[in-house]
């Protein structure tokens, strides 16, 4: 189970990286239809990259993953509300609810309360 938590530490990490370094523009787009300001957009993008970073870190060193995990969770609820509160199209949501999904799961993996089995 740990192998597949760390594959899911690398997806989330890099789609994190890609689309907040990678595809900014875009970001500044969403963000400004969500009504959001930029210096909100700005705290946000820092704490994914720290968070995904936590994640990579997390690979070898499991002590920060579940908390890591579980703030991007957080975030994602809040990426899936902020796409509902503008009536987004529903693949405007998928991205997000994947992340959130992984999000969860390599929470869990990392909580010691689930996959005890594994």
């Amino acid at each position: 189970m740990i192998n597949l938590s760390n594959f899911a530490q690398l997806i989330i990490a890099l789609s994190i990286c890609l689309v907040w370094i990678g595809r900014f523009d875009n970001i500044v787009k969403e963000f400004k239809q969500y009504g959001i300001p930029d210096l909100v957009r700005n705290m946000v993008g820092a704490t994914k990259i720290a968070l995904s970073t936590l994640l990579v870190v997390g690979i070898w060193y499991e002590s920060p993953v579940f908390s890591a995990a579980l703030l991007m969770a957080l975030l994602m609820i809040c990426a899936q509300i902020a796409h509902l509160k503008v009536r987004n199209p529903l693949r405007k949501f998928i991205p997000s609810f994947i992340l959130l999904m992984l999000s969860i799961f390599v929470a869990g993996v990392h909580s010691g309360y689930f996959f005890k089995c594994c």
